[in-house]
């Protein structure tokens, strides 16, 4: 299967939605799906390989990514609550990511170089580190969602690297033991209850919790065949929040049904596993590695999202790939995927 057939289900219900709930969004998102598509084209003309297999290339880029994150972190704006946006123009830029493509490339090139020693602790320590810098500096924004998306990235590479169960456990561990110290002293407390209402479903029904409650009522009430388009009670009326970003999915879901809404959820994952086999069938364990970073970070943004929508994890803003609106998601998104369309041309 191509993979433009289930990339232009999920754009279509995106702009579907975004007709319906933000028409300002929908325009925007068409402007940015034409330039991702241009993106996709230049990589088909222009062959990338020898570019990025200059390992001063990816470290640049991987440097270009703190340095952006920790120009936001002096200079941007403070936008619900988050400092994670540069200002360009009319427009706001998300550097983190672009960070979650470079940490991608980072872990390809570190991989793909150290595979057979990988199981040593050093360069296991040293793939932390990688993760460690962005997300100390997405941590202060703080966005708590962007780094969770991080850590899925190199526990996701770890996963894949074929060590030893023992060091998986010991280095998630690891993980645990800094999570306990962020929760601690680096979580804020609308952080803490997001997490605690998680457990608490039936708590907080106007607080912590309302968002997802909400989300609840638009998929439960939506039925096999939805409300119709502009139809949605709770999303027309307002009671779901965010349903162009955090919560389109459940916006689309309510209008377009339940059949609907598992079309969507089929495409992603035939998209997702399309990238997979791309990346086995490459020649070169780099341009493995970045099919498999594609697919683990946009399979883990899915995760993060559905469970948001549905209770199953806190509600830590993370988009649906290729669905929620997004300029800075929505071309990082197809950055990547124009590597692995080209990564399939030209094996």
């Amino acid at each position: 299967m191509s993979l433009f057939l289930p990339l232009g289900v999920l754009l279509a219900a995106s702009l579907l939605t975004l007709s319906s709930v933000a028409l300002g969004s929908f325009y925007l998102q068409l402007v940015w799906i034409g330039l991702g598509l241009a993106v996709i084209a230049l990589f088909y003309w222009y062959d990338w390989r020898p570019l990025l297999n200059n390992s001063w290339i990816v470290w640049a880029i991987y440097a270009l990514g703190l340095a952006l994150l920790l120009l936001t972190y002096f200079t941007g704006p403070v936008i619900r609550n988050i400092r994670g946006w540069l200002v360009l123009g009319p427009r706001n830029f998300q550097p983190v990511e672009f960070m979650k493509v470079a940490l991608i490339l980072v872990y390809a090139r570190y991989f793909s170089r150290h595979h057979i020693s990988i199981a040593r602790w050093r360069h296991i320590g040293i793939s932390l580190l990688y993760f460690a810098l962005p997300a100390i500096l997405v941590m202060l924004q703080p966005d708590l969602g962007s780094t969770l998306v991080l850590f899925g990235i190199w526990f996701g590479f770890l996963l894949v690297s074929g060590l030893p169960r023992r060091r998986l456990v010991v280095a998630l561990l690891i993980f645990v033991i800094v999570a306990a110290g962020m929760w601690q002293y680096g979580l804020k407390d609308y952080q803490r209850a997001r997490i605690i209402g998680t457990f608490y479903p039936e708590r907080y029904t106007q607080g912590v919790n309302y968002s997802v409650i909400q989300s609840k009522i638009a998929i439960g009430s939506a039925g096999w065949f939805g409300k119709g388009y502009g139809q949605g009670t709770q999303t027309q009326l307002k009671f779901l929040t965010e349903p162009a970003t955090d919560f389109i999915f459940p916006a689309f879901v309510e209008e377009w049904g339940w059949l609907a809404g598992a079309v969507v959820i089929i495409s992603f994952l035939a998209l997702t596993l399309r990238i997979l086999k791309i990346g086995i069938s490459a020649d070169q364990n780099f341009e493995k590695l970045i099919a498999v970073g594609a697919a683990i970070l946009f399979a883990w943004q899915f995760f993060l999202n559905i469970g948001s929508a549905t209770g199953l994890v806190p509600v830590v803003g993370v988009t649906f790939p290729f669905l929620s609106y997004g300029g800075s998601s929505l071309l990082m998104s197809f950055g990547l995927l124009a590597l692995v369309h080209a990564i399939a041309l030209r094996s």
